[in-house]
């Protein structure tokens, strides 16, 4: 083995220059080869190593110590306190070995790397493999520093030669706005793009993300993330399994089933885009939009939900459910239309085109429908008719019902009104029509009266105290007041002269059975299932 040793206290560059460190490493073991020469023609020639370009070699430029060293044919620089050069960038440390053969330097104590004017990598010990410009720095905190970032963890594997380093033990990085840690990572120092797995989390000074993969561009701040994830800031949370979020803006974007969870109100979507500077939200697909504070859920294809404003709107397979007490209300439209009210968290809905309604005591159709929560009162436009499962069908211009304790309590209908019921006992119909007609009802949405304000007509079934039909009532009249039991007009009044027959059963002719625009449409009448589109 052939040792020679440079020791110097101030500069050691100056002691080396006749060595010519920087030159080929030819003439280095040549130099040494004739300085020993007597002592080496005694030993047992060694195999010659495959040298390494010189533009290639890792160059010491700086040190207190170094120790030159042959040992089995192996070439190796022992070097105290110095710096090392490859490529541009600078090795710093107490102690390295450098294998002349391998171009391989170990190197031990206050390590650092210096590559260009922004990435710094600082440890403990250091494995640097020259000819692929890999450096494996390891200790007990091992930093990454460019102009804006740290990372921090115990070991970093840094590709100097696409500017690439990761890590397999618990990391952390923070930058100016961000503090995120995960238990593996990447980092391009070129493209500023982080790639980090397994329990990663991104603390902000305005939110929390945590999940399983996140992709994480420094510079655009978009953070693209993959597995389960949790958006949390001041107003609510986000939970989604795939998307993208701006750290900068606020800006979320999901592609798997995801919902935004806040103190008013969930929206859940197949896709979902979140503004989460006004927590506004835009879904698709299977969209469930929920307002807490009064049970109502509206459903559809496509969703959009304005927090600051407290306004829905949803289409496409659209219907709403409103839960009071233990009934529930279902209404169904092309779209629907949700405003909150904020004061009093009251909501108003609007249904608009191809509108049907299914509550347990009634249901219907129409061709627009507001309901507003705070007066339990909804109104049916444009054609509209409602049926009861008490044997009652309901046609006008328009019809507004009033609920109290969520049942019906009375009906205003409004032009070309008319009322059916079907008496189950002489198995016909009951019919009253008129310009304007008032329906009062008692429990169970039973039908007790029936106001007539103009052009009032009407053709019901009069029975004896034995229940056996006597004739066929049919009465003209300005205004009119009846009086229901059993669906059976039970009394009859009239404001001003009426003018009517009795039509006893043997003479009633069928066209005499009907007033004019009578038409029972029963099979029309909406199902539950048919509201909420589970049947065409």
């Amino acid at each position: 083995m052939n040792k020679k040793k440079y020791i110097a206290n101030c500069n050691p560059f100056k002691l080396l220059r006749v060595i010519n460190i920087k030159g080929n490493m030819f003439r280095l073991t040549f130099f040494v080869l004739m300085f020993f020469s007597h002592y080496l023609l005694a030993q047992r020639a060694l195999p010659k190593p495959q040298p390494v370009q010189s533009e290639d070699l890792v160059e010491i430029i700086k040190s207190d110590e170094l120790e030159i060293v042959n040992e089995n044919g192996v070439d190796s620089r022992r070097v105290k306190n110095g710096v090392f050069k490859h490529k541009g960038a600078f090795l710093h440390s107490n102690l390295a070995i450098q294998n002349i053969n391998t171009n391989v330097i170990e190197a031990f104590g206050n390590v650092k790397i210096i590559q260009g004017d922004t990435v710094t990598v600082t440890g403990d010990t250091l494995y640097y493999f020259g000819n692929t410009r890999l450096a494996i720095v390891s200790g007990k905190k091992t930093v990454l520093k460019d102009s804006k970032r740290t990372l921090t963890t115990r070991k970093i594997e840094y590709d100097m030669a696409n500017g690439i380093a990761n890590y397999k033990t618990p990391g952390r990085t923070v930058d100016e706005e961000n503090v995120l840690t995960s238990k593996e990572g990447f980092y391009n120092t070129r493209t500023k793009e982080f790639t980090y797995y397994k329990s990663v989390k991104l603390v902000n000074k305005k939110y929390v993300l945590t999940t399983d993969t996140l992709l994480y561009n420094s510079l655009t701040k978009w953070s693209d993330f993959n597995g389960v994830t949790k958006i949390t800031n001041k107003d609510g949370t986000v939970n989604g399994t795939r998307g993208r979020y701006n750290t900068e803006s606020a800006e979320s974007s999901f592609q798997k089933r995801t919902m935004v969870d806040n103190e008013t109100y969930t929206l859940t979507a197949d896709s979902l885009e979140v503004d989460g500077k006004t927590n506004n939200g835009r879904g698709k697909g299977n969209v469930v939009i929920v307002a807490k504070k009064d049970k109502t859920v509206l459903n559809g294809d496509e969703g959009y939900y304005w927090k600051k404003e407290g306004y829905s709107k949803i289409f496409g397979h659209a219907y709403v459910r409103n839960v009071v007490s233990d009934d529930t209300l279902y209404i169904r439209a092309d779209t629907l239309y949700s405003y909150e009210n904020q004061r009093d968290s009251t909501r108003k809905l609007i249904g608009n085109k191809n509108v049907f309604i299914y509550k347990s005591d009634f249901q219907g159709k129409c061709d627009s429908i507001t309901y507003n929560t705070a007066d339990s009162i909804i109104r049916f436009f444009r054609k509209p008719i409602l049926w009861s499962d008490q044997h009652y069908q309901m046609e006008a211009d328009s019809i507004t019902a009033f609920l109290v304790n969520n049942e019906i309590n009375r009906m205003l209908l409004k032009g070309k009104s008319f009322v059916i019921t079907e008496d189950t006992l002489v198995k016909q119909f009951n019919q009253v029509k008129g310009r304007t007609i008032n329906a009062f009802f008692e429990s169970g949405s039973k039908l007790k009266q029936v106001l007539v304000d103009g052009n009032g007509e009407s053709a019901y079934y009069a029975v004896d105290d034995e229940q056996k039909s006597i004739g066929l009532n049919r009465v003209e009249c300005g205004k009119m007041n009846l009086l229901f039991t059993d669906n059976r007009v039970h009394k009859i009044s009239f404001v001003g002269k009426p003018d009517g027959r009795l039509i006893p059963p043997s003479k009633i002719k069928a066209p005499e059975r009907q007033l004019d625009g009578f038409n029972w449409r029963i099979s029309e009448k909406p199902t539950k299932n048919k509201t909420i589109w589970k049947e065409l």
